[in-house]
């Protein structure tokens, strides 16, 4: 209770949130009213009226701030954890912060680039051109003449946002303890994953890297433009870049009345984005109308690249072998390749996935090749990975977010246009790539030098499992369901071979005696006993002994 102790304040403004928007017994069996001191009678008070469960979410984080905001703009990519209802909501979320003042816009940039404002720019414009829930934008001009960008983090919401997450964190750890729909959808790996997310956010070095990383990719390609960064004044809270001017994606009628093919813009972007993602494996994970410019001479801007997506080849192979599947309609397929690119569960139901994915495989069964989305196929399969508890890699649910953002987009502009038409060619590359010699090769000294180096790593694992052994701290797990009864099963199985054995062995002693007594033309009879009828008698029950106990045990 450490960490509720120094937030109270804040609990209380969470514990106020939930029981405003219909979720007061929430705070209740968290703990919240105790802790608190809250009345008890205030549960009463809630007044959820007839909005659904996804709205009154939306409500809560609008309520709690710019922190709880950007949480829930990250957990609406998140298709595989969170149902659809929930989703639609969540992407309604917006950056609803009025901006911060222009001396604490100047004081940041004077304590972290270590000059005065007068000394780096030769003009900067106090009022900005952009605000949201973790910094905002200015125009400025540098002393040598070129015109930038320049995005200052508002002051403290680093802090902020690191005790949210901090008391989150708190919050659904109790939660997973209490609810088993929290444990269900995971809330603490989803908190963890997020705030990763979002911490990275806050580091505006990292997004000029991705921005650089992203412009080498189209570095040859004059139809691609990406602001570059100026990196003398960029900072963890400041980042300055060059400025476009241009027509957003978002203003249609604009871009038409400026002239502008619309279909020959769709194009470019659907390349530009398929390539940053099957080819590079690198991709700008936000592609909504507002971060993407078209400049005067007809090049296509990307811009913003704080949250970006990353495949590795491996992925990037299952994804192929996924959209494939889907698009035969082969079930069995679709699930080799959710298998490869998920983690399952223990308790899974594999008959239970399989009708699901059959259930999917016959919506698409009837829909022309070249009319299926890629995006909302992927987020289709994500959901049922979601229903069977798999957990799949944030990156891929990433891409299925920017590839239905991508699709929205083009709807937009030209609703003709066939994205898997244009995806088949990097389709068949991928394919080639996929099984070239360089992969092959790659894949061989991997493997090569991996079994090299357990090997020479043997000897020293031997010494640590024979110290262990001789100071008898070795211990061996083997866990087995229905044990007691298959060691009974194999007791059997031992005890009738050794029966049979033993059978075989006397028949042939009786056999032997038959012969050797045959040869020597010599009597039967031992100690006045016929041993050869005797022998053959006991033989003979032995055998239907043998018999009955096969038939009983129904094993035949």
């Amino acid at each position: 209770m450490a960490v509720r102790i120094r937030h109270t304040g804040r609990y209380r403004e969470i514990a106020m949130a939930l029981m405003r928007h219909g979720f007061g017994y929430m705070a209740e069996e968290l703990g919240l009213f105790q802790v608190l001191s809250l009345p008890r009678r205030w549960v009463t008070h809630e007044t959820p009226e007839t909005k659904t469960l996804g709205e009154r979410i939306r409500l809560v984080l609008e309520d709690l701030g710019p922190t709880f905001v950007k949480l829930g703009q990250l957990a609406s990519t998140r298709s595989d954890l969170l149902p659809d209802s929930i989703i639609q909501e969540l992407v309604k979320l917006q950056d609803q912060v009025p901006p911060f003042s222009s001396g604490d816009a100047r004081s940041i940039l004077e304590e972290d680039l270590d000059a005065p404002v007068e000394d780096m720019f030769s003009w900067f414009d106090d009022n900005p051109v952009a605000a949201a829930s973790i910094g905002q934008v200015h125009l400025g001009r540098l002393k040598s003449g070129e015109e930038v960008a320049i995005k200052i983090q508002r002051p403290g919401a680093l802090q902020t946002i690191t005790r949210d997450l901090s008391i989150l964190r708190d919050l659904t750890m109790l939660a997973e303890k209490r609810w088993v729909w929290a444990k269900r959808y995971q809330m603490v790996r989803l908190v963890e994953e997020f705030s990763k997310s979002m911490l990275a956010e806050m580091d505006y070095s990292r997004e000029g890297r991705n921005t650089e990383k992203i412009a080498l990719q189209f570095q040859n390609d004059s139809h691609i433009f990406i602001p570059a960064i100026y990196w003398q004044y960029t900072s963890s809270r400041v980042l300055t870049m060059e400025y476009v001017e241009g027509v957003t994606l978002s203003q249609r009628e604009k871009l038409e009345e400026s002239g502008f093919d619309l279909q020959d813009i769709a194009k470019r972007f659907v390349n530009g984005m398929l390539h940053q993602m099957f080819i590079e494996g690198f991709f700008h994970a936000d592609p909504h109308p507002g971060n993407l410019l078209i400049r005067k001479d007809g090049s296509l801007a990307f811009l913003d690249f704080g949250m970006v997506g990353r495949l590795s080849e491996d992925m990037k192979d299952h994804l192929s072998e996924l959209i494939i599947a889907l698009m035969r309609k082969n079930t069995d397929s679709m699930i080799r390749a959710i298998l490869r690119l998920g983690l399952l569960p223990e308790d899974h139901d594999m008959d239970a996935l399989h009708r699901d994915l059959d259930v999917l495989r016959d919506e698409y069964y009837d829909i022309p090749f070249a009319e299926i989305g890629i995006g909302r196929a992927l987020n289709d399969l994500f959901g049922v990975a979601q229903r069977h508890a798999i957990v799949m890699p944030p990156d891929l649910t990433l891409l299925g977010k920017a590839l239905l953002t991508m699709e929205g987009v083009i709807q937009k502009l030209d609703p003709a246009l066939s994205i898997i038409d244009m995806a088949e060619p990097f389709g068949r590359k991928l394919v080639k790539e996929r099984f070239s010699t360089r992969r092959l090769r790659s894949k061989l000294l991997g493997g090569a030098s991996g079994l090299a180096e357990a090997l020479l790593e043997l000897p020293s694992h031997a010494r640590q499992l024979s110290a262990l052994i001789s100071k008898g701290k070795l211990k061996v797990e083997i866990n087995v369901p229905e044990l007691e009864s298959l060691m009974k099963k194999l007791d059997q199985i031992s005890n009738r071979l050794s029966f049979s054995i033993v059978l075989l062995a006397f028949s042939i002693i009786m056999v032997g005696l038959i012969i050797g007594s045959s040869l020597n033309r010599q009597s039967s009879i031992l100690w006045h006993f016929p041993v050869i009828g005797i022998g053959f008698g006991v033989a003979f029950f032995m055998v239907l002994w043998l018999l009955f106990a096969i038939f009983k045990s129904g094993k035949f």
